[in-house]
């Protein structure tokens, strides 16, 4: 089984910080079983200034399935509901991103 180390990166307004880190205090059950469920693991989001960092490790073999079903669960909707209007998205994004992949430089085991 192999791993994929994603990271990324999104905005945050100073008046949105607060409310973020709240949410994120206290993620629902809900929200990281779906994670597990779709093979996303060691994942963590950072905060510098007014920049959100995200790394996490998906272990499965079908990532944009996997994905898809994490964005078609009702609960995570609901979420994101929450989430998304505390976002900035990143300036040069890919299309379709939200939160924008970055490329790993370095890694060591």
């Amino acid at each position: 089984m192999s791993t994929k180390r994603i990271a990324s990166v999104i905005g945050i307004d100073d008046e949105n910080i607060a409310r973020y880190e709240e949410l994120h205090a206290a993620v629902w059950p809900e929200i990281l079983n779906r994670l597990t469920k779709s093979n996303v693991h060691n994942y963590s989001i950072y905060r510098f200034e007014n920049i959100l960092f995200s790394y996490m490790e998906y272990t499965g073999e079908d990532y944009q399935s996997d994905m898809e079903a994490i964005a078609a669960d009702p609960v995570t909707q609901e979420w994101w509901k929450l989430c998304v209007p505390l976002q900035v998205p990143m300036s040069d994004r890919k299309d379709g991103e939200w939160w924008m992949e970055i490329p790993e430089l370095f890694h060591l085991d």
